[in-house]
């Protein structure tokens, strides 16, 4: 088999399941594992994938900035919205970080129970602004535009001076081996920061995120106390239960 044949074949793979293990893969081409390593490193080299221990995963979507990612999979968004909005009870501190999940998810919230909203999003507290039982505290920082989000020391102080019940993490990557991942280093350190502070983790994901990488680590797919999605794919999910984490289908 030649090499592009071996590329096209791995890349095909990793759109459909998310993830390859070299060992299947040298077994499949009958070639060795050195061989397949190769091939993995040159497709990493072309942002085909990110390699792990023992293979690769698909990585993660970058669908640029905060605006255009707002303009896709609304449909999707809008189902985990409605969905996570369910799980919120009355009382409750909720951080709520950026992400076009997040904002929709702000929209969603039902706006007769009382609760207090702390989140480095502007857009996010825009979308609370007609939530007369919310109490919306939007965290200081220097703001990335790209981002949408309130970023820096100064984000981070005033995060550890609050202690949340829930944090709600828009997430780039998630993978049950893998964990929670970022592609950007300061908004991982924000959500590092969030998850110590809050009592539970709950992670909304499109599908298009999960068996995912991106290259910033944020946490333990352990860590993840419930995790939403629309996907009914029980291979792709069982994965979280087996470690721990409650999973809701937002149908």
């Amino acid at each position: 088999m030649l090499t592009q044949e071996r590329h096209q074949i791995i890349r095909d793979r990793l759109t459909a399941e998310g993830r390859v293990l070299a060992g299947d893969l040298a077994k499949e081409f009958d070639v060795s594992e050195d061989t397949v390593r190769r091939d993995l490193r040159e497709l990493a080299k072309a942002g085909h994938c990110r390699r792990v221990y023992g293979g690769a995963l698909a990585p993660a979507p970058n669908q640029g900035s905060i605006a255009q990612r707002a303009a896709t999979s609304t449909a999707e968004k809008e189902r985990l919205a409605l969905c996570v909005a369910g799980l919120i009870l009355p009382g409750q501190t909720i951080f709520i970080d950026a992400g076009s999940t997040n904002i929709a998810i702000a929209r969603a919230l039902r706006r007769e129970v009382p609760i207090t909203v702390v989140t480095n999003a502007p857009a996010v507290a825009l979308a609370l602004s007609d939530h007369d039982k919310c109490r919306t505290i939007l965290l200081g920082g220097i703001l990335n535009q790209d981002k949408g989000a309130c970023l820096g020391g100064q984000t981070l102080n005033e995060v550890h001076r609050i202690y949340a019940d829930v944090f709600v993490l828009g997430t780039c990557g998630v993978d049950a081996s893998v964990g929670v991942t970022a592609l950007d280093s300061e908004e991982a350190e924000l959500k590092r920061a969030m998850i110590q502070q809050s009592g539970q983790l709950l992670v909304p994901a499109t599908p298009d995120k999960i068996g995912t990488i991106a290259p910033y680590s944020v946490a333990a797919a352990s860590s993840i106390d419930t995790l939403v999605s629309t996907l009914v794919d029980d291979d792709k999910l069982s994965a979280f239960k087996d470690l721990g984490a409650k999973i809701h289908i937002a149908a």
